[in-house]
């Protein structure tokens, strides 16, 4: 089996600590409540934050960034007018700046930073970049979702040899969030 192969097959082992997670995965397979599960299971030592979908009147309208502790902020709409788009999407970086920001900071008593996503929104703002390296040097646990497909810095990020890449199916999505917790506790603080 290759290293590449490793690296995607096991939740168990990291060659780096603390670990850098990437759960990776077709949209909609569950990469978010593998995070959001993550977070529940380290109340009050988790930050971060993960988006989720806005729907009305049956459709989707846009994505939302909600941080651990609460706060929201746009992310995308249909009816908003920007320079960054994606699809019918008008992406709201300063929005999702003044939210996603401050949750990314690895503050004292912070066992592990969720970012769901690192995506095409995100990766409009240079500011989130920014924080993301900032992040993964930081010593705590980092675990972030990452688009399947895409170039530049996700590309990038998938790449670098620290990173373990895991795999979200709809076959492994329930039991993800026991292994990444009893992966993070077999070296990190007592639970």
């Amino acid at each position: 089996m290759g290293d590449r192969a490793k690296r995607e097959g096991e939740v168990r082992e990291v060659g780096h600590w603390p670990p850098r997670l990437l759960l990776t995965g077709p949209p909609q397979v569950g990469k978010t409540t593998v995070a959001r599960r993550v977070a529940e299971l380290f109340p009050g030592r988790a930050g971060g934050f993960y988006t989720q979908e806005v729907r009305e009147r049956g459709g989707r309208r846009g994505f939302e960034v909600v941080t651990l502790d609460g706060r929201r902020g746009w992310l995308a709409r249909v009816d908003f007018p920007s320079a960054h788009r994606v699809g019918k999407y008008g992406v709201e970086v300063a929005g999702f700046e003044a939210v996603a920001l401050p949750a990314m900071r690895p503050l004292p008593g912070l066992e592990l930073v969720i970012i769901d996503e690192v995506g095409r929104m995100e990766c409009f703002s240079r500011r989130f970049i920014a924080a993301m390296e900032e992040l993964w040097r930081a010593p705590v646990a980092l675990l972030a979702t990452v688009a399947l497909k895409g170039g530049g810095y996700i590309r990038e990020l998938k790449a670098r040899p620290e990173a373990r890449l895991i795999q979200v199916t709809p076959a492994n999505r329930e039991q993800l969030p026991a292994q990444i917790v009893a992966l993070l506790r077999s070296k990190g603080a007592p639970a």
